[in-house]
């Protein structure tokens, strides 16, 4: 079951970016992630509610690890959305899942997940190999224009890889769907407070009507995105759901494809199905 969560999660994740790049043509970036995040807020405590969780069943060490995590989320999706804002989404995208790489290495080496533990460093590297496939270089001028692209996707992937790590303690012996309210709380605070911080809010009345409805629905797919990764994340292996979760780059790039007729290079696309082969190899044999 925990399995077809994580392809599940990849599904909704992949759509996530493409609805999100619809919702920030105009709309500022950290606006933006404010709007979605209390948007899945609202998806993450129905579920609470439907699964009837009391915040009491908590322990304070979970409760630590869960607001850490949030803390780490909210850090990627503020570096995420505003490197869509400024480059391509399947550029951005492969930077961003990176953070597989980290994350696998991480729960080998703090959860003793070492079982078929050479397949998981052969797909490992393989991911690796087809996220630096994907990285495309541009000429001088448009590096130099929007370098910053590359700057955000790059933390975006460290903080991302510290959320699963971080997750997966605060989760245990915890309801996964209020879990992810109580990390999706921590985010939302962090996201406003941003919007507030930096004078935004003011931004929020002039969002235009169609891309509220497209960050509404990206909300939408990060909130079943979340509480799929996370039931996953609880009831699986971490150094095998984050791989299939990262999968959503499929969806992501073919969306990109059909939506902004963002191109694939050969080399890029060989990068794609090297990801995948080495995704697919943890899945089915770790």
């Amino acid at each position: 079951m925990w399995l077809l969560a994580a392809i599940f999660s990849a599904v909704f994740a992949g759509l996530t970016a493409i609805l999100a790049k619809c919702g920030i043509k105009n709309t500022d970036s950290d606006v933006a992630t404010a709007v979605r995040t209390f948007v899945v807020l609202l998806v993450s405590w129905v579920m609470v509610f439907v699964a009837d969780s009391t915040i009491t069943d908590i322990t304070a060490k979970s409760l630590l690890f869960l607001v850490l995590s949030g803390i780490a989320t909210g850090a990627s999706w503020i570096c995420y959305f505003k490197a869509l804002s400024l480059g391509d989404v399947n550029k951005v995208a492969p930077i961003d899942k990176s953070s597989t790489v980290l994350s696998v290495l991480l729960a080998i080496v703090l959860f003793q997940e070492t079982e078929h533990l050479a397949v998981k460093l052969i797909g490992t590297a393989a991911l690796a190999a087809g996220i630096f496939m994907m990285i495309q270089k541009k000429d001088s001028r448009e590096v130099q224009k929007n370098s910053q692209w590359m700057i955000y996707a790059v933390l975006s992937a460290v903080f991302a890889a510290l959320t699963s790590i971080l997750a997966k303690i605060g989760i245990t012996g915890v309801e996964s769907n209020l879990g992810t309210a109580i990390r999706t709380g921590v985010v939302l605070i962090m996201a406003w407070g941003i919007v507030i911080g930096k004078g935004k809010l003011g931004q929020v009345k002039t969002i235009h009507k169609r891309e509220l409805v497209y960050i509404i629905l990206s909300g939408l797919a990060t909130g079943a995105s979340w509480l799929c990764y996370y039931y996953a994340i609880q009831n699986g292996v971490v150094s095998v759901v984050v791989p299939i979760d990262k999968l959503s780059i499929v969806v992501t790039v073919l969306f990109s494809y059909v939506v902004f007729k963002e191109k694939l290079s050969p080399k890029a696309f060989a990068g794609l199905c090297l990801m995948v082969a080495g995704t697919l190899a943890m899945a089915i044999w770790a």
